[in-house]
């Protein structure tokens, strides 16, 4: 198994992308730190790694407050001794453009989606340093390599992971840390299923969001985490700074 005895921490993990890699971890004998701030939603998902080759434990965290985060990576290095990889993958969304964002909104995207990432990436790598490896993977999104009309919060701070990613990358090569990015087009996930529910024509909805993209539908949770896996693997020891783009070609129109 490619991460067998591994530990790895993946945030946002209680449903969607974050859920699918943390699984996709564990069946590769992994073991599996799941952080999020739902604690029901976070202690339910553990019931599905049951009976998996890895083991996995919930942590709450914050990922915009730095004590709680310092607190979440002690906690892992405590239970396991190390830390391997770590997923940013928690994040929030609003929408609006640049006329109608308030700046509560905006700095509340940006603490959750950048800062949040910064101070994951930061205490995860001071124990990758001390250990002499490990991978960082961060999940940004098509959103942060074009620019996507009415998200003006959203697609600043995923463009801004992708650039936090290319730093990280070539700040910690030299202590054998590595650091990649992966970014999905929309995928169909609890959330965004609920958001086409809402709307007026949910059958009209889900069509406009295929059809922009080249293969004409939505990406899977697995596919996403699929990419997360490879990314953070050995097999993919040489890459760093990488960016795969997993969208259905819609950057690539």
């Amino acid at each position: 198994m490619v991460f067998q005895d591994k530990v790895v921490a993946v945030s946002g993990a209680a449903m969607g992308i974050g859920k699918a890699a943390a699984l996709a971890f564990a069946r590769e004998g992994a073991r599996v730190a799941l952080v999020d701030t739902d604690v029901y939603a976070g202690k339910q998902a553990l019931l599905d790694f049951e009976g998996l080759p890895g083991e996995a434990a919930f942590f709450t965290c914050d990922v915009s407050d730095e004590a709680q985060v310092k607190a979440m990576v002690e906690g892992i290095l405590q239970q396991w001794g190390r830390l391997d990889v770590f997923v940013n993958n928690a994040g929030i969304y609003t929408q609006a453009d640049i006329l109608g964002t308030t700046l509560a909104d905006w700095e509340r995207i940006l603490r959750v989606n950048l800062t949040g990432v910064f101070l994951c990436s930061k205490y995860a790598a001071e124990a990758m340093v001390r250990q002499g490896s490990g991978v960082i993977v961060n999940v940004a999104s098509e959103a942060g390599v074009v620019g996507i009309a009415g998200q003006v919060a959203y697609n600043t701070s995923k463009a801004a992971v992708i650039g936090l990613t290319r730093s990280c990358a070539v700040d910690l090569a030299q202590y054998g840390v590595r650091a990649n990015g992966v970014c999905p087009g929309t995928t169909d996930t609890p959330l965004v299923r609920q958001a086409v529910e809402r709307a007026a024509d949910p059958v009209e909805a889900r069509q406009k969001l295929e059809s922009v993209r080249p293969l004409n539908r939505l990406g899977k949770v697995e596919e996403i985490a699929a990419a997360i896996l490879f990314m953070a693997s050995d097999e993919a020891g040489y890459a760093t700074g990488a960016i795969l783009s997993i969208d259905g070609g819609y950057t690539a129109q």
